[in-house]
């Protein structure tokens, strides 16, 4: 197939649209059920990207969880606790720890569940049934993976009335070095991102008084500057035990940045609290209506938590790994992530205050990378 036509483009009255190759020969897609549209496809290509380049890196199943071109969450196939179930809302009889995959995805899904509601799927591997049977009970747009065992394929097309978009995608497939855009008639041209930016040198040379960077924290950096790679910027990530806790995602400034992905990362970290892990639900409720009654309860005035609780929780998190896209101009941000747990910093640096931010860390007893490498994506 070279081409697809599709319903519209971003919006109802642009007309028509569709996907294609500029050049002769075929697209590296298979749609296998539903109609995906073109911000389905936006979605698509930026999430298998991230999954792909954390595969490739770091050796781990992966799944990413999209909204509008950028990751709600993203997430590397760990076990999961006890506790991390009932977080996730994994089906006490879903056997999810045999299943990496599986595992990457309810981590993904549950850095931020509200963003997530509606999301695309991205999966880095073979879709099991494992896998297909936790997303079933997800509200969600569509997926793409490089492929499908049949029985989870069957699963994924029972969703959405048989509507479910399931896209699959070679894995082989590498495109031309040289990438174009259009823009009010004009066209764009710019060599792809390298992936190879993580691996330099000075990504493993603290500029900070602490230098040790424990294995599981430079893991959960090298997630948060790929999750970053494909988030519209300006961006920020918190990540922690091989999952995102936080985006925060095209802002102008970049304090608002750090002040999202942390809020977020706090609101994710207050889920764990066991209170709202005991928390009942009726057994006909939803689990968007489960997600949004949680976060009323944690945001709101008369919440679960007295504001003693909630400070006592969020102090004794800590270990936190947080990326940024671009060098953070002043240490303010730095006050903000010391706030919600953060240890360990990676980002470009080339401020003309980096000694400031360097000093920040220093109060905290922050380890912080410049990897000279900026991670701006529009």
């Amino acid at each position: 197939m070279r081409e697809y036509e599709l319903k519209y483009g971003c919006n109802p009255d642009q007309k028509p649209a569709r996907i294609f190759m500029r050049k002769d020969g075929e697209l590296p897609i298979e749609i296998l059920n539903g109609r995906p549209g073109y911000i389905n496809f936006l979605d698509a290509l930026n999430s298998w990207q991230l999954v792909r380049e954390l595969r490739k890196t770091l050796n781990l199943s992966s799944a990413a969880s999209f909204k509008h071109v950028s990751p709600a969450g993203a997430a590397l196939g760990l076990p999961l606790s006890d506790d991390e179930r009932k977080l996730f809302f994994v089906d006490e009889n879903l056997n999810i720890n045999s299943s990496p995959l599986a595992c990457a995805y309810a981590r993904a899904r549950g850095t931020d569940r509200l963003s997530s509601f509606g999301d695309w799927i991205a999966l880095s591997d073979e879709c099991d049934a494992i896998t297909a049977e936790y997303i079933k009970h997800e509200v969600s747009d569509g997926i793409i993976a490089p492929s499908y065992t049949p029985e989870a394929l069957e699963i994924l097309k029972s969703k959405r009335k048989g509507n479910y978009a399931v896209v699959r995608i070679d894995s082989d497939y590498e495109p031309e070095r040289l990438e174009t855009r259009d823009v009010f008639g004009i066209t764009f041209e710019q060599s792809r991102s390298s992936e190879a930016v993580i691996e330099s040198e000075r990504f493993n040379e603290a500029v900070t008084r602490v230098k040790d960077i424990p294995e599981d924290a430079r893991r959960d950096l090298i997630l948060a500057l790929i999750t970053l790679k494909y988030t519209q910027s300006n961006s920020v990530c918190a990540t922690k035990n091989g999952q995102t806790l936080g985006v925060g995602a095209g802002q102008q400034s970049r304090l608002h940045c750090v002040k999202l992905a942390c809020d977020k990362a706090d609101l994710r970290i207050l889920r764990e609290n066991p209170k709202v892990l005991g928390l009942e639900f009726d057994s006909k409720m939803g689990r968007p209506e489960r997600d949004n009654m949680i976060n009323v309860m944690l945001t709101e005035e008369n919440n679960l938590l007295s504001e003693a609780e909630r400070h006592e929780w969020l102090a004794n998190n800590s270990g936190v790994s947080l990326g940024s896209d671009a060098f953070f101009p002043f240490p303010d941000n730095i006050e903000r992530a010391h706030r919600s747990g953060v240890k360990y910093v990676a980002q470009p640096g080339g401020s003309i205050r980096d000694d400031l931010v360097v000093e920040c860390c220093n109060k905290y007893g922050i380890a912080m990378v410049m990897t000279g490498h900026r991670l701006f994506h529009h």
